[in-house]
C-alpha cells in the first residue's frame, strides 16, 4: 500500500464548466498560460499552433464557436501536476459533460457576472452535488457592467444551493472596474484594461487604513472595500478546507478572464487547496486511490481525433495503481486481456507516448472498437466503476441514405459516432430501418456533418413520432416475446442486442406500462451493466 503516494500527492485532476459563452475556453488557456503550456494567448481560438494545440479541435466546433467535445490538457505548475478536463459548454451536449464529471475530482464553475446563474448552470451543480464534488466559483467579466457584486452572490447561493467564501473581492465594475482585494493573502491587485496582470500590479496592503489604498483607489473606492470587508470578514471569516472538500463550501473569485485578471489568485489557491485524486466506488466494493494495483475507467470516446488517421482514442481515467504501457490488463466486460503500446497523455499542444501514469491521470488509448463508456480494466478483479450517466434519448430521427454506393461507409460512421455516447443508434425491430436517438438538435448537426467529412456517407434525418425510449425486461420470456411481436412498430433494438420500447408520448408509456404489469421498462441501459 501507499507505494504511489507521491505520485498521486502531486496531482489535481478538475474540469472547468460553465454555461456557454461565460469564458471557459478564454479561462482554460489563461491556465495554459500560466502552466507554460501553451506560449501565445489566442492560441486556443486562432490556427497559430497546430490544429490540434486547442481545446475545440472539430471543425463544427470552430464554425459555430462552441466546444462539444471535451479534450484534456495536462501542464505542470509549482511542481503540482495538473489534468484538466474541458467539457461542451452546449446544452446538447450535457451528456459528455455528465461523464466528464465522473473522471474528475473537482471542479471549477465559471459564472458570467453579466447574466449571473444559468439553466444549464444549475443542471451542472446538481451532477456535482449528487458527487459532491469540491466547486470554487470564478466570477468572470468584471470588467464589463454587470449585477451588483452582493446581488451575485446570493443569487448563486440560492439558485445553485450552495454556500460561498469569497477569497477575492471586486472594487467595481464595468468600465470603473478598479480591480481586486485578495482577502487571503492581503494584497490588492489593480487592473488596467488590455494589460496582462503581473506581479508589479500587486500591492501588499496588509492593514486596510493604510493611506496608500486611498491614493490608489481614490477615497470613496477605498471606504467602499473597507466597508465591505469589515462585513465580508465578519461573516465568513477564514475558509473551512475540509467543508470545501466536503462541496459544501465555494470558494469565490473575482476577475476577467480575457484580461487574465484574477485568474493567478485562483489557480494558486487551487492547487494549495483542490482534492487529491480520491478513492472511488465500484460494483462490489470502495477502491482506495492508494492501492497497489491498477483500475481504471473509460469515460469517454472519441472518434477521428486526428482525420488524416481512422482513430478512436478511449480516455481512461486511472483510479489506482500504476497503469504501464504494454503490460496486459483485464477488460472486465469483454473478459480478456489488453494492452496498448502507444498509450498518451495529452499536453496540451501535443499528444505524447507514455510509459506510466497514475491515480487522477487521463491516459489515451486507441481503440479498435474493444471500449464502451463505463469499461473498466483492472489487474485481473471483476468489477465495473459505478456512478456513470446514460440518459434516455428524447428526440429521434431516423437515417436516410442519400448514397447506396456508401452503404458501408455509413454502417461504420454510425457505429463508431454513436459509440462516443452522444447518440444512441437503435434498428427497427424485424427490419432495417435505423433510428438516432439524441438528448438535443445539435448532436443531428453534428453526426451529420462528420458522417459526411470523416466517412463520406451522406444522410439526411426524418423526424420520427417517439418521445422515450425504454429498455424493456421481463422474468417471463414469453410475455416478452409477445409483447414484442405485438408492438413490433415500437420495437427497436440497441446496438448491445437489448430490446428497447419507443413510446409515441406518456399517454402511451403509461398505458402500456398500465397493460403488461409482467414487463418492466427502465429509461437507462444501465440495467443490463448491473445484470451481467
Amino acid at each position: 500500500m501507499m507505494k504511489y503516494i507521491n505520485e498521486i500527492n502531486k496531482r489535481r485532476t478538475f474540469a472547468i464548466i460553465s454555461h456557454p459563452d461565460a469564458g471557459k475556453t478564454t479561462l482554460t488557456e489563461k491556465f495554459l498560460l500560466f502552466g507554460g503550456a501553451i506560449q501565445i494567448a489566442g492560441a486556443v481560438k486562432s490556427n497559430k499552433i497546430k490544429k490540434h494545440a486547442t481545446s475545440d479541435f472539430m471543425e463544427i466546433e470552430r464554425q459555430r464557436g462552441i466546444s462539444v467535445a471535451t479534450s484534456v490538457m495536462s501542464f505542470e505548475y509549482k511542481g503540482i501536476l495538473v489534468n484538466l478536463l474541458d467539457t461542451p459548454g452546449h446544452k446538447d451536449f450535457a451528456e459528455d459533460t455528465y461523464r466528464t464529471l465522473t473522471a474528475v475530482d473537482s471542479v471549477i464553475l465559471v459564472i458570467d457576472s453579466v447574466n449571473g446563474v444559468e439553466a444549464q448552470t444549475r443542471r451542472l451543480m446538481e451532477v456535482c452535488r449528487m458527487r459532491d464534488t469540491p466547486v470554487i466559483v470564478f466570477i468572470n467579466k468584471m470588467d464589463r457592467d454587470g449585477k451588483n457584486r452582493f446581488d451575485l452572490l446570493e443569487e448563486i447561493e440560492k439558485e445553485l444551493k450552495i454556500s460561498l467564501h469569497p477569497m477575492t473581492w471586486p472594487i467595481n465594475s464595468g468600465k470603473d472596474f478598479k480591480g481586486v482585494y485578495n482577502l487571503h493573502d492581503k494584497n490588492l491587485l489593480l487592473f488596467t484594461a488590455n494589460t496582462k496582470a503581473s506581479d508589479d500590479d500587486s500591492i501588499q496592503i496588509t492593514d486596510l487604513k493604510n493611506k496608500m489604498l486611498d491614493n490608489k483607489l481614490g477615497e470613496k473606492d477605498a471606504g467602499a472595500l473597507r466597508e465591505d470587508v469589515e462585513l465580508i470578514d465578519g461573516v465568513y471569516g477564514e475558509l473551512n478546507v475540509d467543508e470545501y472538500l466536503a462541496g459544501k463550501i465555494a470558494p469565490v473569485f473575482f476577475g476577467s478572464a480575457i484580461n487574465n485578471f484574477g485568474v493567478k489568485e485562483m489557480l494558486d489557491t487551487f492547487i494549495r487547496i483542490a482534492p487529491i485524486p480520491r478513492s472511488r466506488e465500484t460494483s462490489i466494493r470502495k477502491v482506495d486511490v492508494n492501492e497497489d494495483r491498477f483500475s481504471g475507467f473509460i469515460f469517454k470516446i472519441h472518434a477521428n481525433l486526428d482525420p488524416k488517421h481512422r482513430d478512436r482514442i478511449a480516455f481512461l481515467r486511472v483510479c489506482s495503481g500504476k497503469f504501464e504501457r504494454n503490460k496486459y490488463f483485464h477488460h472486465v466486460r469483454l473478459d480478456k486481456d489488453v494492452r496498448f503500446s502507444n498509450p498518451y497523455t495529452f499536453m496540451a499542444r501535443d499528444k505524447d507516448v507514455i510509459e506510466e501514469a497514475y491515480p487522477g491521470d487521463v491516459v489515451g488509448l486507441f481503440d479498435t472498437g474493444n471500449f464502451k463508456i463505463g469499461d473498466t480494466l483492472t489487474e485481473g478483479e471483476e468489477f465495473f466503476f459505478t456512478g456513470i450517466p446514460s440518459f434516455s434519448p428524447e428526440i429521434f430521427k431516423e437515417v436516410v441514405n442519400k448514397d447506396p454506393m456508401k452503404t458501408k461507409q455509413l454502417e461504420k460512421g454510425l457505429l463508431q459516432l454513436t459509440d462516443e455516447g452522444v447518440a444512441q443508434l437503435f434498428t427497427q425491430y424485424g427490419g432495417n430501418k435505423k433510428i438516432i436517438g439524441c438528448v438535443g438538435e445539435l448532436q443531428f448537426e453534428v453526426i451529420q456533418y462528420r458522417l459526411l467529412h470523416e466517412y463520406g456517407a451522406s444522410v439526411q434525418f426524418n423526424t420520427v413520432p417517439f418521445y422515450k425510449a425504454c429498455w424493456i425486461t421481463s422474468n417471463d420470456p414469453k410475455k416478452l416475446e409477445e409483447f414484442t411481436r405485438f408492438k413490433s412498430s415500437n420495437i427497436a433494438i440497441d446496438k448491445d442486442g437489448y430490446t428497447v420500447y419507443l413510446a409515441q408520448s406518456e399517454w402511451f408509456l403509461n398505458t402500456e406500462r398500465t397493460n403488461n404489469p409482467d414487463i418492466q421498462f427502465h429509461f437507462t441501459s444501465e440495467i443490463h451493466k448491473e445484470a451481467v
